[in-house]
């Protein structure tokens, strides 16, 4: 066994480059760990950064000025931030207050359909088993006023911590996108000069990664939008809350749709009940899920994610659990950061370097058989004669 594992070290650690790549990733996921929160608006403005490199690299392929299309695309973001994110915050928590107050009475509503369930299906639903789910319902209720006021107090006291970051992520956005050349040259002075490896990987992730984050961001704002105009064709209640949360539950592929659906059919049940309007959104909603996922996803990421279904479920599940919603977030350039170090990293299969070393066989020509028109004291070896 410590053959074995001596035999692994030295074929994959031997190499220098290897051992440099893999303290980087090394190093780099303790900082994330440990250092998670303390970071996270240094993140967010990377995040914002390469959203917003896009358009600076649009804007420099028509010959414009870095700096000057730096300041052109800060300037429309910022004041789309300025502008836009107030109005949608306004309407949002307007939805979020009503769907609050509102509450209570679907809940109501539920308990009054659940106890005729055990008259309809005697077979597959007790009585027992309905009073007790109305208990837990009526608990989760009346825990709900105390977190809810305990929410808002912790909000208020996180107040000046928000606004203190939306002061300082849009300066360390701006002075990411100016200086991105000088500051990436400062970091590599800290990095080995012997990193060839580590650099191929960083090239494949770092163009695969910006590509995503702009990608998701289009799709979130795509899907979104086309769900609040059919939410509101069809007048849904709370149709700005919930096509938020449709555009948010692309970042979660496969798992965030099948999420998102429940809180939609609730909300049309409570409206509707079960009529035509209620089959109709729940259509309306699985076509846009259809399109999403089979022509605009695909057309958006291409040439960006090229992993199998079950992968980036595992991603989603693994990182998700080690960084929560970063995680899920970064899941896919995670999945495709890990893809990229399995792709570089240096192999040397024993059985090829074996097989390279032993000559190849000797071909020998097949015997002669003997021909039937000659004497058989000519085919035949005489006694004390070599064949």
């Amino acid at each position: 066994m410590v053959q074995i594992l001596r035999d692994w070290y030295q074929r994959h650690f031997t190499n220098p480059q290897v051992v440099i790549l893999a303290l980087l990733l090394f190093a780099g996921a303790m900082i994330i760990i440990f250092a998670g929160r303390l970071l996270a608006p240094l993140l967010a403005s990377v995040i914002i950064a390469y959203l917003l490199e896009g358009g600076v690299r649009f804007l420099e392929r028509r010959r414009v000025p870095r700096f000057t299309a730096v300041i052109l695309v800060f300037s429309i973001f910022f004041c789309a931030l300025v502008v836009v994110s107030p109005i949608l915050f306004t309407m949002i928590s307007r939805q979020i207050i009503q769907l609050v107050r509102e509450l209570p009475g679907m809940i109501y509503q539920g308990q009054d359909l659940l106890l005729t369930l055990p008259e309809r299906y005697p077979q597959m639903i007790s009585e027992e088993q309905v009073r007790e789910t109305m208990l837990m319902i009526r608990q989760e209720v009346t825990n709900l006023g105390p977190r809810v006021v305990t929410l808002s107090i912790s909000s208020a006291m996180h107040l000046v911590t928000v606004l203190v970051y939306m002061i300082i992520v849009p300066l360390t956005v701006f002075f990411l996108l100016k200086d991105k050349e000088a500051i990436l040259n400062w970091l590599v002075t800290f990095l080995p000069r012997e990193r060839r490896l580590a650099d191929q990987v960083w090239a494949e992730v770092n163009e695969k990664i910006g590509s995503y984050i702009r990608g998701k961001a289009f799709e979130i704002v795509i899907v979104w939008a086309v769900t609040y105009i059919t939410f509101s064709i069809f007048g849904l209640n709370y149709a700005m809350l919930l096509s938020f949360a449709v555009g948010l539950s692309v970042i979660v592929p496969y798992v965030g749709a099948a999420v998102v659906t429940i809180p939609i059919a609730i909300v049309a049940y409570f409206q509707w009940g079960f009529g035509a309007e209620f089959v109709y959104i729940l259509i309306a909603y699985a076509v846009i899920q259809f399109i999403d996922g089979n022509l605009l996803a695909p057309l958006l990421f291409s040439e960006v994610v090229n992993l199998h279904p079950v992968a980036i479920i595992s991603a989603i599940i693994i990182f998700g659990g080690i960084w929560g919603m970063w995680g899920v977030f970064f899941a896919i350039p995670l999945a495709t950061l890990v893809q990229a170090v399995i792709k570089s990293w240096p192999r040397y299969p024993q059985e090829a370097a074996g097989a390279a070393e032993q000559p190849p066989p000797e071909e020998t020509a097949p015997e002669a058989e003997p021909d039937p028109r000659q004497p058989a004291s000519q085919t035949t070896p005489r006694s004390g004669e070599v064949s």
